[in-house]
């Protein structure tokens, strides 16, 4: 049985200019922050003596035969990727709400692949891991999202992430002593709004914006 944790993330300055549309004409940049606070996904090969051969437990609990059978699209794309020859049980568990802006998806996508590539024997690292979150994401899946959340959540840490026009990217970790970051935290404050929203959804406005500014 595998256990992954993977950290939510508050981004902090530089949101939209990580969306591939921005950067790849003009670069980009952001600031974030990995949070103490995770996904959890638990998963594990399941025996053969079921009916089923996927259980996927999240807000819903799911028991098919065949991968395409899956409703959660992660899911049915991770597997399909990376697992397709493994009859599956995933649950997950989360600290927050899905949906309340502190890239849960990103953090399930990462978790998802990790645990998945784990099970097969394959030890990922967090280069690797936030490419390929970020291929599922807006490849596999189609989400209309930017990239730095995927790697936020794959390395952890504060960071300062540079897209080039290339669409590579660096991250470079800001180096902060204890004081200072105990400043920065008590001058900061994480409120839950209750209000849901999808990510995609919110940069499908972005993206529209930009090609209105290039009318313009």
């Amino acid at each position: 049985m595998i256990i992954t944790k993977t950290p939510y993330r508050i981004s902090l300055f530089g949101g939209g200019t990580d969306h591939p549309n921005w950067y790849h004409e003009f670069g980009g940049e952001v600031v974030s922050a990995a949070i103490d606070k995770y996904c959890y996904l638990t998963s594990r090969v399941l025996p053969p003596f079921f009916g089923h051969r996927y259980r996927v437990a999240y807000s819903q609990i799911e028991t098919v035969r065949r991968i395409e059978e899956i409703k959660h699209p992660a899911v049915r794309a991770g597997i399909s990727k990376f697992a397709s020859d493994l009859s599956l049980e995933i649950q997950h568990h989360g600290d927050l709400p899905a949906r309340s802006g502190v890239g849960s998806s990103s953090a399930f996508a990462v978790g998802l692949i990790h645990s998945l590539k784990l099970l097969k024997g394959i030890n990922t690292n967090k280069e690797d891991l936030a490419l390929e979150a970020i291929e599922l994401e807006q490849v596999d899946l189609q989400e209309n999202v930017g990239s730095q959340d995927q790697i936020a959540c794959a390395y952890g840490g504060f960071n300062h992430i540079k897209f080039e026009t290339d669409g590579n990217w660096q991250v470079k970790p800001i180096r902060i002593d204890e004081n200072r970051l105990s400043e920065i935290e008590s001058r900061m404050v994480l409120i839950y709004s209750g209000v849901e929203r999808t990510s995609s959804d919110i940069q499908q406005t972005l993206v529209d914006n930009f090609k209105l500014k290039r009318l313009e």
